[in-house]
């Protein structure tokens, strides 16, 4: 059902848990499945430093939280924003047509993170 890639995305805690000194946090959750989902972000710069996630889900929603977090880990805000789902799904070889709302989760999740970083930082 799953590619090793989410698989061992699954198995991976590294990018697992609260960020203390997160600057950008965004939370989304999805009411038909249960899922809900929190990006927490370190941004200086226009840099991503550091992301860690919290989920509560599935198997897939945790896959795609945590690849989501190694694709903008070290890359510009921007190119955060331009991640799209598809992007997720492609990194992970894939996921059932059942489960595609869960790379969903992690796109808005980062967007909501950028959005509440950007509020606390305008010039």
């Amino acid at each position: 059902m799953y590619s090793d890639k989410v698989m061992k995305a699954f198995t991976d805690q590294s990018n697992v848990g609260e960020l203390e000194d997160a600057n950008g946090i965004g939370q989304v959750g999805n009411a038909s499945c249960g899922d809900i989902l929190r990006i927490y972000l370190k941004i200086e710069n226009g840099i991503i430093v550091d992301a860690k996630f919290q989920t509560f889900g599935c198997a897939a929603a945790i896959a795609t939280s945590s690849t989501a977090i190694d694709m903008i880990k070290g890359k510009t805000v921007e190119y955060a924003l331009s991640l799209t789902n598809s992007d997720i799904v492609t990194e992970l070889d894939g996921l059932p047509p059942q489960k595609i709302h869960c790379s969903v989760l992690a796109e808005e999740a980062i967007a909501k993170a950028v959005e509440d970083y950007r509020s606390k930082h305008q010039a």
